[in-house]
């Protein structure tokens, strides 16, 4: 079985402030295939994924092949599957098992889900060597399934999802967009809001956009506020949208999802000085270079940037690796500080409270 590396995640960082839209990046669009059953597919998800990307200011393009009731054995049988696959030189594909697939025993997983995810991988790979795979985590029935003890109530059947798809995580050495864990997390402490169907077991409108959520938070490590809400009321989608990121962006390091990223922060400074923070985190890039807009540059992987004065700059990193050379970008915002405004200085007032009876 052929493992391999979590290559060159290519992440886009745009504005969220309304001028972002005349800001185009220099990139071509990000384009992202999802893989897998009616889990993925209900809802349409992957397009609210691609609606919320695009009312981000990302250029994306989002393609999906699913089944019902599909396992990654039966994906690999299947051709129109791989015949997307070969459609487009895809920057990330994500991949989802059926419901209950690795929520079974290690043994079971070996002969049952390893060698087949192995096909599938081997055609993503030779397709487009650079392509990241996600693995799609998913979260146990809400009343778990009774026809097995070990996952008879939610709580087991998450858990036992999370140790398959862990151990499939190592195994391929993927990472991993933990929506069972947020979703279990969300639900931990909300009631008003339902993720599930009727069915008990399948997303609704609510579970599709968190899902949704948690795939551009993943991905872009930004929340997603003001974008596409779909049928989802404002409320609601800034609740589902604020417990998504908050989840994922507390957990990068567990599920892998700290591997080949950039990180931006910037402030002004008590004492009036703007820096901008930036780590890039390639350990199989050759070299990394930083350009800061403002005419300065380096090639250190950690650095924090002081700038002369405040505005608007364009942070650019350009990594190169065996995957060729790619640009990310971030837009840092530093305000100049507010003039106080002049008062006229007006008489002292002393006023009175009424006394109050005891």
């Amino acid at each position: 079985m052929i493992k391999r590396l979590f290559l060159s995640l290519f992440i886009i960082f745009c504005a969220a402030s309304a001028e972002a839209g005349k800001d185009k990046l220099d990139v071509g669009p990000m384009n992202v295939l999802f893989i897998g059953n009616s889990y993925t597919r209900m809802n349409k998800m992957p397009k609210i994924f691609e609606k919320i990307a695009q009312s981000r200011g990302v250029d994306i393009n989002v393609e999906m092949s699913a089944e019902s009731s599909h396992t990654f054995n039966m994906h690999s049988k299947r051709e129109a599957m791989f015949e997307t696959i070969k459609s487009e030189k895809w920057d990330f594909v994500v991949l989802q098992g059926f419901s209950r697939e690795l929520s079974e025993s290690r043994s079971y997983i070996d002969t049952a889900s390893v060698p087949y995810i192995g096909i599938i991988l081997d055609s993503i790979y030779n397709n487009n060597p650079c392509t990241n795979v996600l693995l799609y985590m998913t979260w146990g029935y809400k009343n778990g399934y009774n026809a097995r003890e070990e996952v008879s109530t939610n709580e087991r059947m998450s858990d036992s999802i999370r140790v398959g798809y862990e151990y499939i995580s190592d195994l391929f050495n993927l990472p991993i967009v933990p929506v069972g864990p947020v979703w279990r997390d969300f639900r931990a402490s909300n009631n008003e809001i339902e993720l599930y169907y009727t069915d008990l077991a399948h997303p609704s409108s609510y579970g599709s956009y968190m899902i949704a959520c948690s795939f551009y938070s993943a991905i872009f490590k930004e929340l997603p506020e003001d974008a596409y809400t779909g049928s989802i009321g404002n409320d609601e989608a800034k609740v589902l949208q604020t417990s998504a990121y908050n989840y994922i962006i507390n957990n990068v390091d567990t599920f892998k999802l700290n591997q080949n990223m950039i990180t931006v922060s910037f402030e002004r400074t008590k004492m009036g000085k703007y820096y901008a923070t930036c780590n890039a985190n390639y350990p199989n890039a050759e070299s990394v270079t930083w350009d800061f807009g403002d005419g300065l540059s380096s090639k250190s992987w950690d650095i924090n940037h002081e700038y002369s004065k405040a505005g608007e700059y364009w942070v650019t990193l350009t990594i190169e690796d065996s995957c060729g050379i790619r640009k990310t970008k971030r837009k840092v915002i530093f305000e100049k500080p507010k003039r106080p405004s002049r008062k006229r200085k007006s008489k002292a007032k002393i006023t009175m409270d009424p006394v109050k009876k005891v």
